[in-house]
């Protein structure tokens, strides 16, 4: 009877492996998770290094390994200096961006005879022909034509001076508008005389540098009478507002040409030709 008790009571206290299996362990004091608190903070900080970072997160860095990697870098580049010159514009530099404004304004109020369809476009034909009135071709031929046709050695000289004069200015223009490369304005149309391929760009107007040109030369060295000389700056003039009105040339364009012309006269007068210091040409048009 005993025995039969003691088994009963062996068999109660034993379990199945299985029973075993499905019995909750409670977790030790090492291996609980952490609250909910600490499971937030940590998520946070692996959600905000993941967007700045591809690595997996570790250890923070301390503050001596900071500051050797802040050393390493370098001290901050400095911005370029056209950068801060697009910061800090200068007063120089806003006062040309100004004069240019205005000087776009007034070109394109001024063509009105850009086109025919402009305000002033019946008047085209007529600003056309004071084009080919202070272009280089008309000039260079008449000047040929006079040296030629010449019979005394001083019209020879002032004639061979002036065709020397044409030349400059065109070798002049032509430099100055190869460096400078301004475009026309933009209602211009390009139906002009005899053009070239540096006649695309429009600083210097090269009309008002040869008509600014010749009249100073004309003034020097023909004898007129004081109604043809106001003529000839009266054509300096009509010509220089003709480009503007034409659509062809900026006002600022116009106004460096007439100044242009005027100083180049001045080297003209200090090479000057003659049979002593140029006898080989006098020779060739004797």
């Amino acid at each position: 009877m005993f025995l039969a008790f003691w088994v009963i009571q062996a068999q109660s206290q034993e379990r199945p492996f299985s029973d075993q299996l499905h019995q909750p362990i409670m977790p030790s004091p090492r291996s609980s998770p952490k609250s909910n608190h600490e499971r937030r903070a940590h998520g946070n900080r692996l959600e905000f290094l993941s967007l700045t970072s591809p690595r997996i997160p570790g250890p923070p860095e301390s503050p001596s390994r900071r500051r050797d990697g802040s050393a390493s870098l370098g001290p901050p580049q400095a911005l370029p200096e056209e950068d801060c010159m697009k910061l800090n514009p200068s007063f120089v530099d806003i006062a040309l961006r100004s004069l240019l404004a205005i000087d776009l304004w007034a070109s394109k109020k001024l063509g009105v005879c850009a086109g025919e369809s402009s305000s002033w476009g019946s008047a085209r034909p007529l600003m056309k022909v004071i084009e080919v009135s202070g272009h280089g071709i008309p000039w260079l031929a008449g000047t040929l034509y006079g040296l030629c046709r010449s019979s005394s050695s001083a019209s020879r000289e002032v004639l061979l001076n002036l065709l020397f004069a044409l030349v400059l200015d065109l070798v002049l223009v032509a430099a100055v508008k190869g460096l400078v490369k301004r475009r026309r304005p933009s209602h211009n149309k390009m139906d002009m005389f005899a053009t070239v391929s540096v006649d695309k760009y429009s600083f210097p107007s090269g009309h008002a540098t040869r008509a600014a040109l010749v009249c100073r030369f004309i003034l020097h060295h023909l004898v007129l009478a004081v109604p043809l000389r106001v003529l000839v700056v009266l054509w300096v003039f009509i010509v220089g507002i003709s480009r503007v009105m034409l659509g062809r040339h900026n006002v600022t364009d116009v106004i460096f040409g007439l100044l242009m012309g005027y100083m180049q006269y001045s080297m003209v007068e200090y090479f000057w030709l003659s049979p002593v210091t140029a006898p080989i040409l006098f020779m060739l048009w004797s």
